[in-house]
């Protein structure tokens, strides 16, 4: 009797690990996109993704803010600078597919891009350019260095 009660316990408890796992594995295409789910009031607390300096590049919550690296020159006309972001054991593409997302959604165009060991994405708008660079080391830290600066004034 016990031995009958114990396996029906274990089946029961697989069977529910294997039911939590399925459901926490699934996501929706819009989830994995980067597109909030339904109740979901804003995507940045969703992905913990924030703005630095630049209320128009958003940056993946999981980057650390690396402010010895980086500079920010600021004029009543415009904000330019440059901002680095690091973070060990990172998908450089899921990465690269965020930036991609999330730039076009606040209105960046992208110009090229260049994948490889270390990879360049450009953006511009009618009157700046974002330029991110994302660099893996052969140990495993990746490092994000967003650069955003004004497009050149057309002489007349």
């Amino acid at each position: 009797m016990r031995e009958r009660t114990f396996r029906r316990n274990s089946a029961i408890a697989l069977l529910f690990i294997f039911v939590l796992g399925f459901v926490a594995c699934s996501t929706t295409v819009t989830e994995r996109r980067g597109e909030p789910a339904k109740g979901e009031e804003r995507e940045t607390s969703k992905y913990r993704a924030k703005y630095h300096y630049f209320d128009d590049v958003l940056i993946p919550g999981e980057l650390k803010y690396q402010p010895k690296k980086s500079a920010i020159y600021e004029t009543p006309r415009f904000k330019m600078g440059w901002m680095v972001f690091s973070k060990w054991w990172l998908d450089v593409e899921s990465l690269i597919e965020f930036f991609n997302y999330h730039m076009e959604k606040d209105n960046w165009k992208m110009v090229n891009s260049f994948k490889g060991k270390e990879s360049i994405l450009n953006f511009s708008k009618p009157d700046k350019t974002c330029t991110i660079r994302i660099t893996e080391t052969r140990y495993g830290k990746t490092e994000v260095e967003v650069r955003v600066g004004p497009l050149g004034e057309k002489k007349m």
